[in-house]
């Protein structure tokens, strides 16, 4: 990062935090035990992230448990309270500011063939830090977990953890009400603020013949605007919704920030606490019953291996002493490539415009009346998801995100490094629109083919893991995303956006795939291959299966296979990614591990 790359990404941010400190007052929670950390608790959670947060507060529910919360991250930073900054919260100190590895089949587009992989390093974890989309998934994802001999997973099962965990305070009709929760820990709102080309797509699918949706009600299909996880106008985290008021009310849960943990701790095979270093210290803690792993979908198979449990052939080549041969943790890595660069430009006013949010009317609505753009983040905008052109229609391949704003917007002062564009390519592509008004049609692969894998680079954990999405690697990936290309191309002719909004699609061929007549299915393979990224929705390095499956890591009530006193719970479980954002569905694994968790400690369930 160049001094001036570095200096536009440090001082806005710091004048953010600085005017959402003054401007913004937020609860102060004083929940840090960093002095009162006993030598052994019943119960140690890994991770202060969204899985996390929902364990330590469902487990301290039984009084006579101790629980403690180690979180490598500090406090959620203040800028992360207003919707509209989320994207200066990407390479922040809220994040572990990962990278992926250079990739052979795809990100032609970016600097050194790979990207930047934002997660969480925060309390409230990526939840802190994300777009706030509450997107649960297709009920066909978990009838399929249930299917590939993880009983209990069924979408009937989870259905009602979705609900447990819900605060809903949207819109809903008669036929969708049942399939909400109310008076749950996690609001959940409609969007409060859109521009006019949100509105101009899900009017551009009706005039296709698609129906509006509720995301989250009976079926998938069809055309919504997005519900956020917001409450009053502001950023609701699983650590807001979750770990703040279960640390102020329960003397029996101990929170530890700022408590990095580099190896569990065995005896044998059993897990018997952990390691962590906080404030340049070192310390071991003890665990009576068991660990619990909520590090995430990249951190929790990290730690793993650096502690012994994985495929034992790459242990041994780090010189890390095998504590059990576990060949599927940091395997089965998914993401949700999405094709990015598919960019319409519209006149000043119909999209989105960073001047919105600088407005002093603007910001006087956010503080005092909860509304206006500061509430709403900034992205995604709608989504849609549509039949399937293989296999069971109602289960998409396809989800089609509607972005109010384009990478060109912002002259490439802050988007080339977010975003990991190289700088040539980015130029040569986008000069002819910088500086203008547009949106996006982002089609992503909801069931990508391709699989990639964590693994160490080294058995210092203070060294990033390699992080392999071996993105596109199936060429049936790629088949797919250009059935998504021409899905866009069709919304963006629709008269609600080009008629209406005069939607003028930029149509400069890509560099680099000259050599392929334009618009033919091989120029939109060529334009895939430059252009798809990351959606950042991280999930399957942990799997969820039988026995008999080889690349299973923990069965079907997250206990880890192979040894004792040690459970994942976090994304990294799904065996197939969901069909949709990650996070609901992330909250939802945890609600329902705390009460298998319960259940096989002998603590009595209440019925949902």
């Amino acid at each position: 990062m160049t001094l001036l790359s570095r200096a536009l990404r440090v001082i806005p941010v710091a004048l953010l935090r600085l005017l959402v400190a003054t401007l913004v007052r937020e609860a102060n929670y004083d929940h840090d035990y960093r002095y009162q950390v006993a030598s052994q608790y019943d119960f140690i959670i890994v991770g202060g992230g969204t899985a996390g947060s929902v364990m330590a507060e469902r487990l301290a529910e039984v009084e006579g448990w101790r629980v403690l919360l180690l979180e490598a991250g500090g406090e959620q930073p203040p800028e992360s309270y207003v919707p509209a900054f989320n994207t200066f919260l990407f390479q922040s100190d809220a994040d572990w500011n990962f990278y992926t590895t250079p990739q052979t089949h795809s990100l032609r587009f970016f600097k050194n063939n790979a990207i930047p992989y934002p997660r969480g390093r925060t309390i409230g974890g990526s939840s802190s830090i994300n777009s706030m989309i509450y997107v649960r998934g297709n009920r066909r994802d978990f009838d399929n977990w249930e299917a590939l001999g993880n009983p209990g997973w069924n979408y009937d099962s989870v259905l009602k953890y979705f609900k447990k965990s819900e605060d809903y305070r949207g819109v809903y009709t008669t036929k969708t009400a049942k399939y909400h929760g109310k008076g749950g820990p996690l609001t959940v709102e409609n969007k409060r603020w859109s521009t006019p080309v949100a509105k101009a797509f899900v009017k551009a699918g009706q005039q296709l013949g698609y129906p509006v949706v509720d995301p989250n009600g009976p079926e998938q299909i069809g055309f919504s605007m997005i519900d956020v996880t917001l409450r009053n106008g502001r950023r609701w985290s699983a650590a807001d919704a979750y770990l703040r008021p279960a640390s102020q009310a329960r003397p029996n849960l101990h929170v530890v920030l700022n408590a990095h943990v580099t190896h569990i701790l065995f005896d044998e095979k059993n897990a018997v606490g952990v390691r962590f270093e906080k404030e340049g210290k070192e310390r071991s803690v003890l665990a009576n019953r068991e660990v619990v792993l909520s590090a995430g979908a990249v951190g929790s198979p990290h730690l793993l291996l650096l502690s012994g449990v994985g495929p034992a052939a790459h242990l041994y080549q780090h010189n890390i002493p095998v504590v059990e041969d576990v060949p599927g943790v940091g395997q089965n890595l998914q993401d949700h490539p999405v094709v990015g660069g598919l960019v319409w430009t519209v006149p000043r006013g119909s999209s989105f415009n960073t001047t919105l949010l600088a407005n002093p009317k603007n910001v006087y609505n956010f503080i005092h009346n909860a509304e206006g753009p500061l509430t709403s983040p900034v992205g995604t905008e709608g989504n849609a998801w549509v039949p399937s052109a293989e296999g069971d229609p109602n289960w998409p391949e396809l989800q089609l995100a509607m972005v109010s704003g384009t990478p060109a917007q912002d002259f490439g002062l802050l988007s080339v490094q977010v975003l990991g564009y190289k700088k040539e390519e980015y130029y040569d592509h986008f000069q002819d629109i910088l500086g203008q008004e547009g949106f996006i049609l982002a089609p992503l692969l909801t069931r990508a083919l391709s699989r990639g894998d964590i693994t160490l680079a080294s058995s210092n954990p203070h060294h990033q893991p390699l992080i392999n999405p071996n993105f596109l690697s199936h060429p049936d990936d790629v088949s797919a995303l250009v059935r998504g290309i021409k899905l866009a191309l069709k919304v963006g002719e629709a008269p609600a956006l080009r008629v209406e909004h005069s939607a003028k699609y930029h149509s400069k061929p890509l560099r680099g795939c000259e050599h392929e007549t334009a618009y033919t299915d091989a120029y939109w393979e060529c334009f895939i291959r430059h252009l798809a990224s990351s959606s950042y929705h991280t999930a399957g390095t942990c799997k969820m299966g039988p026995a008999s499956d080889p690349l299973a890591v923990v069965d079907h009530r997250l206990r880890l296979r192979g040894v004792s006193g040690l459970r994942v719970v976090d994304a990294s479980v799904m065996p197939l990614v969901v069909s949709g954002n990650t996070n609901a569905a992330t909250i939802m694994i945890a609600e329902k591990a705390a009460d298998l968790l319960k259940e096989d400690w002998g603590i009595p369930i209440t019925s949902l």
